[in-house]
């Protein structure tokens, strides 16, 4: 019968405390320097205004601090996604138009009515 070798698999370096690569893109990126427990506000208006602050502060954005803001803000959602509640989502939501409103710019278009798709022949 014959031997197996051994693995010669490289052995990862990472630290043990960041598991994720997003959680290592919001601590580390250059996005922005964040306060402690922003997204866990109690208020879309807090969440926002928290968000502003961190991104007019930062040295280390590279756009426009309301685009930085809502970018970091975006990056939550999407990576949160499914472990968010319906509440926090909202309240998530509502912080994005709480934060054009901050800056001045126009709210999200929204499509509220349902495409309808075309019926498929029986058959």
């Amino acid at each position: 019968m014959a031997k197996r070798k051994a693995s010669k698999r490289k052995i990862s370096k990472r630290k043990t405390s960041s598991r994720y690569w997003s959680q290592h893109v919001t601590e580390e990126s250059d996005a922005l320097t964040l306060e402690e427990g922003v997204f866990t506000k109690p208020t879309p208006r807090a969440v926002a205004l928290s968000l502003r602050r961190s991104a007019e502060a930062s040295h280390r954005r590279k756009s426009s601090p309301y685009r930085s803001a809502m970018s970091m803000l975006v990056f939550f959602i999407n990576r949160a996604g499914k472990g968010l509640s319906k509440a926090e989502k909202t309240k998530l939501e509502k912080a994005k138009d709480e934060l054009r409103a901050l800056y001045g710019k126009q709210p999200a278009k929204t499509n509220k009515t349902k495409k309808k798709g075309r019926a498929r022949k029986a058959g």
